[in-house]
């Protein structure tokens, strides 16, 4: 049972969402039960098989067009499955990045021809997709990225070292942000597609140790002199990418915020069970009145999370939610569910330190949500252009 009490808006109520949840958490339940999930943890990343299986069982591509080979749905397919995969504990599993950013470039922003080459294989499980933005030398700050795609022949030769890369180990569909033009700043970037198994030259470096994300195979990849041919460049246009790259963060953005609205809710449905059975001084610890007063103030904060996401998810599907308004989902709600979480913790004492425990893992997984889709820093950068000063 939930512990925010927040109804489902009308536009999340539709049959076929409901019979699509069923079909994700029956999938879920049998390909990623929690020892498999365990192994993933052990392991630092999903099994590639995984992958496959969610192709077949058509959760990757959920709101591709049939006509590629996906689902004929819409983001709030999308957002079911983020929502379900959170609550089962497999962070780590690149679904959102995969569903939500990737495929969606290739959609919006590829040729005919493009999507006719890739998006069935990006449905289907057979091709597993990573973007490669991020340098040892370049975060937030895009246009200082040093990778560059130069021609060559009817081609491009990629050079680069790229960090921070989810999916790094698994991905075989790499979008490389490069300048195709070093001279022209943001202008000169482009978009090029890597396909990892024919491409000479290219080397997946170390999986990260991190904090949290446990299974999440975060990577370091290198691009040595690795030519890619010129209908590789997503949209056959160069200069493209910076614009191609910020039309897309909108819906990465919300993404991440719906994902931290649910992991608030999980941390406070957590903390009251723990609380409910767990005594100190002959007493429950729910019992004490501070005890009370931090969970009430825990489910009133993870309920307006909730309640912003869904307007700010209402606003996506109709194709109005500006960068001003995600940005300020992506900043509020990723504090408040580290802040949850946090106050979570300290009412668990000492198991809560505790790795066995949900909230331990809560509490690691969470902290990279302040950082990456841009960091809350840069969240305030856009929202302050509005301000009229």
């Amino acid at each position: 049972m939930s512990a925010i009490n927040v109804p489902r808006p009308d536009f999340m109520q539709d049959e076929d969402l409901a019979i699509f949840e069923n079909s994700v958490i029956k999938f879920l339940d049998e390909y990623a039960p929690p020892e498999r999930v365990q192994r993933w943890r052990e392991a630092g990343q999903v099994e590639r098989e995984f992958w496959t299986q969610a192709g077949q069982a058509g959760l990757l591509g959920v709101s591709i067009p049939e006509e590629y080979g996906g689902g004929g749905g819409d983001f709030r397919h999308d957002v079911i499955l983020i929502e379900q995969v959170v609550r089962k504990e497999i962070s780590g599993w690149g679904a959102s990045l995969h569903n939500c950013i990737v495929v969606p470039y290739v959609l919006r922003h590829g040729t005919e021809e493009q999507k006719q080459r890739w998006l069935p294989r990006l449905c289907n499980g057979e091709l597993v997709a990573a973007v490669a933005m991020s340098e040892p030398g370049a975060g937030s700050d895009l246009q200082a990225i040093r990778t560059t795609a130069l021609k060559d022949g009817n081609g491009y030769r990629i050079n680069g070292a790229k960090t921070f890369i989810s999916s790094g180990q698994n991905a075989d569909f790499v979008v490389v942000v490069a300048k195709t033009d070093p001279s022209q700043g943001a202008k000169g970037v482009s978009l090029l597609v890597v396909e990892t198994a024919e491409a000479e030259g290219f080397r997946r470096g170390r999986k990260l140790d991190k904090v949290g994300q446990d299974a999440a195979d975060t990577s370091e990849l290198f691009f040595d002199d690795v030519w890619v041919p010129a209908d590789n460049l997503l949209g056959l246009e160069e200069g493209k990418g910076f614009r191609q790259l910020m039309s897309e963060l909108p819906r990465e953005r919300l993404a991440i915020a719906i994902n931290s609205a649910v992991r608030a809710e999980m941390a406070v449905e957590a903390t009251i069970a723990y609380t409910s059975e767990r005594k100190v001084f002959g007493q429950r610890v729910i019992d004490f009145q501070n005890s009370q007063f931090k969970l009430a103030e825990m489910k009133t904060q993870a309920t307006i999370a909730r309640v912003f996401v869904d307007y700010c998810l209402g606003l996506q599907l109709k194709g109005l939610l500006d960068t001003a308004t995600v940005s300020m989902a992506k900043l509020w709600v990723t504090d408040t569910e580290n802040k949850i979480i946090d106050e979570g913790l300290q009412l668990h004492g000492g198991y809560g330190y505790m790795n066995e425990f949900p909230i331990a893992r809560m509490y690691r997984d969470a902290r990279v949500s302040r950082i990456f889709g841009g960091s809350n820093e840069i969240m305030k950068v856009l929202i302050a252009r509005t301000l009229g000063t």
